[in-house]
């Protein structure tokens, strides 16, 4: 079991019974004081966060996480579908486990799930992905020259700013964790 000012950012702890994810982990030392661990948890069954202090030689079970990589197939109603790359095993995961993921996955993009006992508590989406333009004002002339950008929807109904040189139909990359346009994808 790790001490409290081992843990980190990210890392999924067991805490009064249930798993939570450290949203945020903070050393804190004032003057002649204990210095102490300012963390807030995300609990993965309720979703609620919390402020919890911990000593810094506190002890904070952390169980063993696997990370393992899984491709997206198709919704489900509510659902995500998705198969384990190795075994090819399909699995059902609530779109609750995955927020904002029906803007950016369209179908065979890789994600990572985190695996604790056999279930899966976590879903990290790829950093970026590539959405066609279904919708965008005309490109307009000279326009490359001014810092200027217009609204476009992305065939997944994602909703973005991108240059005024982008078009009806072109591929773009677009960052996951933003939702903002990174660039023009290049032409398989």
């Amino acid at each position: 079991m790790p001490k409290a000012v081992e843990v980190r950012k990210g890392q999924v702890v067991e805490w009064e019974g249930q798993l939570w994810i450290i949203h945020e982990a903070q050393h804190v030392a004032k003057g002649n004081k204990r210095s102490y661990m300012q963390l807030k948890l995300k609990n993965f069954k309720v979703g609620n966060v919390v402020d919890q202090r911990f000593g810094v030689d506190d002890r904070i079970e952390a169980p063993y996480v696997e990370d393992k990589a899984f491709e997206f197939l198709y919704r489900d109603g509510t659902d995500f579908v998705l198969m384990d790359t190795d075994t090819f095993d399909q699995m059902h995961v609530n779109s609750e486990m995955m927020p904002g993921a029906e803007l950016y996955l369209k179908g065979n993009e890789r994600v990572a799930c985190k695996i604790v006992d056999g279930h899966v508590i976590g879903v990290e989406l790829p950093n970026t992905v590539e959405l066609a333009v279904e919708e965008t004002a005309p490109a307009i002339k000279g326009a490359t020259v001014t810092n200027q950008s217009k609204d476009a929807i992305m065939e997944t109904g994602l909703k973005i700013r991108v240059p005024p040189f982008v078009a009806k139909g072109e591929l773009l990359r677009i960052d996951t964790r933003s939702g903002d346009y990174i660039e023009r994808a290049k032409s398989r």
